[in-house]
């Protein structure tokens, strides 16, 4: 591999610095500019992280380096798929030690989280029993449509959560296999679940736990090994990694066992025709079994990249750095009597970048709008793909209807209060100065209302022209 590929994985020491000076990790459009309704123009406020991460310059960098050099990985004998195929298992490597896996862990790319998870649903063993929150995401929330699945309600604190899923392991059946769903990091409240804790439960009662790391891994380190989960799944593009990959890693056994996610090239080790007409195939034992066809191996490659940053940066840093955004932002807006923030576990709570709230009077579809166009700012407003959970915190009956991404229509009058809430979710890449306008902005447009006038178009709040 060339040495423009190779520089790019070691680097200075880190040293501890005041996060209020610290300075953001360079992300990719940084010094965008966006109009505004009033004509004028304003750099971009990034504010929905938890949603789509921006690159990091360091990831893009790294991938603009093995563009020249791309090649088909694990079918060619030339130099450049020789060379895409050493930097496709190197990623898988970095990936693992990223993650802390065990030595007999498998490291199995995916597309995203959502894809991960509903992989290891369709591994799971004949009668496997599941347990999920319905506090979780849809991505951990719905892929186990083969197997037994019991809901648990939602808890109010951490301690709440460990004593709710040991009550019901201790209920399931005596013998067969279990499974524990868990998030690391809520996309709505951004709270820190008590993962270990929950593992010792599952595990205690005979159970495997996977851990849906999607907000978490982006935050805080995690290692599987310390956690002591069975499977972490996260998507790269909440890593600040570009295109659509994804990770699912942990325990062979089950992954080895299964029928290959995809049937086709790369997953087959061999391939016979039999006599009577048919076909013999003899699958991979390795984590290539689940990943059939042409992979993507840039996207492999951005995730990894991602990894290497972020452990370079050191984690301490980043997560100092961000509480001081956190702190920012959770006092500014106490500081607005109208506006509730939403919670599980309460104001103290550790917890990572992403705060979901609402406002007095207001649709949050109509509020996210003029966070946008009158100021710059972009955030995110709906259900946030957990229906369950945003309704719990708002309070309403489990059946009331709201659309993920497309919340009920705004009136130009101020709003009315429907099931929807605002988001608000930052990380390694986002200045001071974002944070601060944005509570800024939240305090005016509590203040003195919208400046503008603002319509319902295919169920999105937009500005009136």
């Amino acid at each position: 591999m060339s040495a423009s590929l190779n520089a790019a994985a070691t680097a200075a020491p880190v040293t501890a610095v005041d996060p209020a000076c610290a300075e953001p990790l360079p992300v990719l459009g940084r010094d965008v500019t966006v109009p505004l309704v009033t004509g004028s123009e304003v750099t971009y406020a990034a504010l929905d992280y938890a949603a789509s991460a921006p690159a990091l310059q360091r990831v893009w960098d790294d991938v603009a380096a093995y563009a020249p050099y791309y090649g088909s990985v694990h079918r060619g004998a030339g130099y450049l798929s020789q060379l895409s195929t050493d930097l496709f298992e190197q990623s898988r490597a970095t990936v693992a030690e990223f993650l802390d896996c065990r030595p007999a862990d498998q490291v199995v790319f995916t597309r995203s989280t959502t894809d991960s998870l509903n992989l290891l649903a369709a591994a799971l063993p004949a009668g496997c029993q599941v347990f999920v929150f319905e506090t979780e995401h849809h991505a951990a929330l719905l892929p186990w449509t083969d197997a037994q699945v019991t809901y648990l309600n939602a808890p109010r604190t951490s301690d709440e959560a460990v004593a709710t899923l040991e009550r019901a392991l201790a209920d399931r059946a005596p013998y067969g296999p279990a499974l524990v769903c868990v998030t690391g990091a809520s996309n709505v409240t951004g709270e820190l679940w008590p993962v270990k804790e929950l593992a010792a439960a599952a595990h205690a009662h005979g159970a495997r736990i996977v851990l849906d790391a999607a907000q978490l891994a982006p935050h805080h380190p995690v290692s599987v090994q310390d956690l002591d989960v069975d499977w972490v799944a996260f998507s790269g593009h909440k890593l600040y990694a570009p295109f659509g990959s994804g990770v699912l890693a942990g325990r062979a056994d089950w992954l080895q066992e299964a029928e290959p996610y995809l049937a086709g090239g790369g997953a087959s080790r061999t391939v016979a025709r039999r006599a009577d007409g048919g076909v013999d195939v003899e699958w991979h034992a390795t984590a290539a079994r689940h990943e059939a066809g042409s992979p993507n191996v840039i996207g492999v490659y951005a995730i990894a990249s991602a990894c290497r940053a972020l452990r370079e940066a050191g984690f301490e840093n980043l997560v100092a750095r961000e509480r001081h955004l956190i702190t920012k932002v959770r006092e500014g807006l106490a500081g607005v009597p109208a506006v509730r923030v939403l919670s599980l576990f309460g104001d103290g709570a550790p917890r990572v970048g992403v705060i979901s709230f609402v406002v007095d009077g207001w649709n949050s579809s109509h509020f996210a709008a003029a966070l946008s166009a009158e100021y710059g700012i972009g955030v995110r407003d709906g259900l946030f793909c957990a229906h369950p959970l945003v309704r719990t915190l708002l309070g309403s009956e489990p059946q009331a209807q709201g659309e993920c991404g497309a919340p009920e229509a705004a009136s130009s009058s101020g709003g009315t209060p429907a099931l929807n809430a605002i988001r608000v979710s930052f990380g390694a890449g986002t200045p001071d100065e974002h944070v601060e306008r944005f509570v800024r902005a939240v305090r005016e447009l509590v203040a003195d209302g919208a400046k503008w006038q603002y319509r319902t178009e295919q169920g999105r709040c937009v500005p009136a022209v």
